[in-house]
């Protein structure tokens, strides 16, 4: 079981343990131990957010990488899916973001890429995990130098245009983005100006602290309500660190990433794109979404929820489009992560090309009704052994049969256990929902673990 890794990277209140500096200094020099790669002379690129934190952990971390006699490269902000082309494209040995993704501004985390642009598997974390607390660095004799390149964010903005089909541009197009006050703040407002969008963008002013505050792809509202003001055809809300999107169409209505797969796997499977005719998409997926692509025959592949879980399985089946109703979406085509920007210009182009608006590209998919209800808990039991619990699962899951579910998990980078249940009656999976969170939190509690 991992120790500090959760399913994506480390995360924590920034200045509390884990998220110390002494600890992002280790991590780095486990780091810089475990990716060297050849007898060339090694170099690792470290990327952040906006919180007023992440400069702290970049000079951190960098201190350890360069103590192991490794060079960095530092890029400033730029979203999650750009450091990992840039570390593709410097032939780097890895790749850093220093980010908390949707968290407020006073969490912060560190994720890895290893060279090829893939986040960790589970086995190369625990190696750094003993690692560190093993104590293993052994410093060099020739410290690293840190660099700073100031071309980055042009460069993922032209790598990222180049996914859009360049007999198409954007122009009669009006969009509202909100850039959450994060990474995407310069990054997206340029690539779609640039395409020729006429664009209005809503919270593209950080300041260290207002990064995912009442804005972003958790408070859509926020774009929703802007869409409607401005009369625009569409609006796009990044998260923090800019690896996921959520949309609304141009009534103001919200659409997550389970109509934004099943649109583009729909574009896709028309074109002859969509490799087997096949997606992957998570456990938290909709029921009523999986029937409507196996309706126009598309399969769906079905893992645990983080997205490179997803991109495992991508990979496993060759497969190039998956991800999760939170708007994380991987075109394996173009980058080997969820990328905001680029799921955002892969529906453009299905808008621009069909002539269609967004309401209407997404009536086909049926949804069933769905609640999620979330507990805090101070220590995650395994849901095995809480009997009570798990026995009410079974009970409800056996009274839905097939036209519902039940799923219950810990959040992996909070102490949170989530419930999510499905079916064809709001009110019935209201209660079983309610039910499932509050015998849970209080056989924990019961336990002493609350």
């Amino acid at each position: 079981m991992r120790k500090y890794f959760g399913t994506d990277g480390i995360r924590g209140k920034a200045n509390l343990f884990p998220m110390t500096p002494d600890l992002a200094m280790k991590l780095g020099q486990a780091a810089a131990t475990i990716f060297r790669r050849g007898e060339k002379k090694h170099k690792i690129v470290i990327g952040k957010d906006t919180r007023i934190s992440s400069y702290m952990f970049e000079y951190a971390i960098a201190s350890g990488i360069c103590s192991m006699g490794v060079d960095v490269v530092l890029v400033g902000v730029l979203p999650t899916p750009a450091i990992s082309f840039i570390t593709r494209s410097l032939r780097a040995d890895a790749g850093i973001v220093i980010s908390a993704s949707h968290n407020p501004y006073y969490d912060n985390g560190i994720k890895f890429f290893s060279s090829d642009g893939y986040k960790l598997p589970d086995e190369l974390e625990l190696e750094m995990e003993r690692f560190i607390d093993e104590d293993k660095a052994v410093l060099e004799a020739v410290v690293g130098r840190v660099t700073r390149i100031e071309t980055a964010i042009g460069r993922y903005v032209e790598f990222a245009k180049s996914s859009f089909d360049k007999n198409y541009d954007l122009s009669g197009l009006k969009i509202v983005v909100d850039c959450a006050n994060g990474a995407m703040y310069k990054v997206a407002p340029m690539a779609f100006a640039e395409l020729g969008a006429d664009v209005a963008v809503i919270n593209d002013k950080p300041n260290g602290y207002n990064i995912n505050d009442g804005c972003g792809a958790i408070h859509p509202e926020t774009v929703a309500k802007k869409v409607i003001e401005v009369g625009a055809d569409l609006g796009i809300a990044f998260d923090g660190d800019g690896d996921r999107a959520i949309f609304v169409d141009e009534y103001g209505v919200i659409v997550d990433g389970d109509y934004i797969l099943g649109i583009c796997g729909k574009f896709m499977k028309e074109k002859g794109l969509l490799n087997q005719n096949t997606l992957v998409a998570t456990v938290m997926s909709n029921l009523g979404f999986e029937r409507s692509l196996n309706k126009i025959g598309i399969n769906i592949i079905r893992c645990d929820v983080g997205d490179r879980y997803v991109i495992e399985q991508m990979k496993a089946f060759g497969l190039n489009l998956g991800g999760e109703q939170s708007g994380h979406i991987i075109f394996s085509d173009y980058n080997t992560t969820g990328d905001g920007l680029i799921t955002a210009l892969q529906l453009l182009k299905v808008i621009v090309t069909t002539g269609k608006k967004l309401s209407e590209l997404q009536s086909f998919i049926s949804v069933y009704p769905q609640v999620l209800k979330n507990a805090s808990v101070s220590k995650k039991v395994p849901i095995d052994d809480l009997k009570n619990t798990s026995k009410l699962i079974k009970e409800f899951s056996d009274q839905l049969g097939k036209d519902g579910r039940v799923f219950v998990r810990y959040s992996g980078t909070e102490n949170k256990i989530r419930v999510m249940v499905e079916g064809t009656d709001y009110d019935k999976i209201d209660y079983i929902a309610n039910s499932i969170i509050t015998t849970a939190v209080k056989e924990i509690k019961n336990r002493g673990d609350v």
